[in-house]
C-alpha cells in the first residue's frame, strides 16, 4: 500500500480504511482530504500538525495520540474515544465531534468555530477563557467541565448535562441552557441577557411580577 506519511498503512486521499492499526503512522506535509476511517486505532500515534479536510473518522480510538497544533476543516469524527490526547494548539472549523468523549485531555489552548459537539463527553475537561461561541453542544457531558471566563455566547447548550460545571465569569449572551443546567451549573460572575436573567429567578423559585 502507498505511504504517504512517512510510516505504517496509510491512504490515498479519498479513500477507506476499516479496522486499521494506524499507532505507527507520522503525518507529512500533504493534507488528509476526504480520507475515511472506520474503527481505526491512532493509539499513542504522533499527529502533530496533521491538517484534514472533510474526512471523517467513526468509532475510531485516538487514546494517547499527539494532536497538537493539528487542523481540522469540515472534518468528522463521529463516536470517537480520545483519550490522554494532546490537542493543545488545535483548530477544528466546520467539524462533527458528534458523540465523541474527549477525556482527560490536554485542550488549551484550543480553536473551535462552527462546529458540532453534539452528545460529546467533556467531563472535567479545562476549557477556561475558551472561545466556544456559536458552537452546538446539545446533550452534552459537561458535569465538572472548567469553564471559566469561556465565551459561549449564542452557544446551544439544550440539555447538556451542568453538574457543577464551572461557568463563573463565563459569557452566556445568547446561549441555549435549560433550566436544570441554570440551577446545577456554577454560575457566579457569569455575563447573561435579561431572559436570561429571568429564566435564572424562575428557576430557583423566584416569582418575577
Amino acid at each position: 500500500m502507498h505511504d504517504d506519511t512517512g510510516s505504517g498503512d496509510t491512504a490515498y486521499d479519498d479513500t477507506e480504511q476499516i479496522d486499521l492499526d494506524l499507532s505507527d503512522v507520522r503525518v507529512g506535509d500533504e493534507p488528509w482530504r476526504q480520507r475515511r476511517f472506520i474503527r481505526c486505532r491512532f493509539i499513542d500515534a504522533d499527529l502533530r500538525g496533521l491538517v484534514t479536510e472533510s474526512c471523517t473518522f467513526d468509532e475510531c480510538d485516538f487514546t494517547g495520540a499527539d494532536l497538537g497544533d493539528s487542523t481540522h476543516r469540515g472534518s468528522a469524527f463521529r463516536t470517537c474515544t480520545i483519550r490522554r490526547a494532546t490537542l493543545g494548539g488545535s483548530a477544528f472549523r466546520g467539524c462533527s465531534l458528534l458523540g465523541t468523549s474527549l477525556i482527560d485531555c490536554r485542550l488549551r489552548p484550543l480553536v473551535m468555530t462552527d462546529c458540532d459537539l453534539t452528545l460529546a463527553a467533556l467531563g472535567r475537561a479545562d476549557l477556561r477563557k475558551t472561545d466556544l461561541s456559536g458552537l452546538r453542544l446539545r446533550e452534552a457531558n459537561l458535569v465538572e467541565t472548567d469553564l471559566r471566563e469561556a465565551d459561549l455566547r449564542g452557544a446551544d447548550l439544550t440539555g447538556a448535562r451542568l453538574l457543577n460545571t464551572r461557568l463563573e465569569g463565563a459569557d452566556l449572551r445568547g446561549a441555549r441552557i435549560g433550566a436544570d443546567g441554570l440551577v446545577q451549573a456554577r454560575l457566579a460572575g457569569a455575563t447573561v441577557d435579561a431572559e436570561q436573567a429571568i429564566a435564572f429567578a424562575a428557576a430557583h423559585g423566584l416569582r418575577i411580577s
